[in-house]
């Protein structure tokens, strides 16, 4: 077990998996917007072809947003502080 270990974090120190690891992180944070912001958590409508059109308006929404922020140079909310780091930030004051 610890061999393996040793060999997934030397993995985690190339070059190939660093930009694999970008594009997951990337899409995972596409994901995570579309569950916060269109609550894509279950489809509101039955059948394939609506369940795809509200996927299409998702998909619209979420470029708009981007757009609008790109467009006024308001950058996305990319930092989270972790509820560790909150609790700490709470009771130092």
């Amino acid at each position: 077990m610890t061999e393996a270990l040793r060999h997934a974090r030397a993995q985690h120190q190339t070059k190939d998996w660093n930009t694999d690891y970008a594009l997951r992180a990337g899409v995972e944070g596409t994901i995570r917007q579309a569950v916060a912001v269109t609550d894509l958590h279950q489809a509101r409508y039955r059948g394939l072809a609506k369940t795809h059109l509200e996927h299409i308006y998702s998909a619209v929404a979420l470029n708009l947003i981007r757009l609008d922020a790109w467009w006024n140079g308001h950058p996305l909310d990319r930092t989270r502080t972790t509820h560790l780091a909150r609790l700490e930030l709470r009771f130092a004051t």
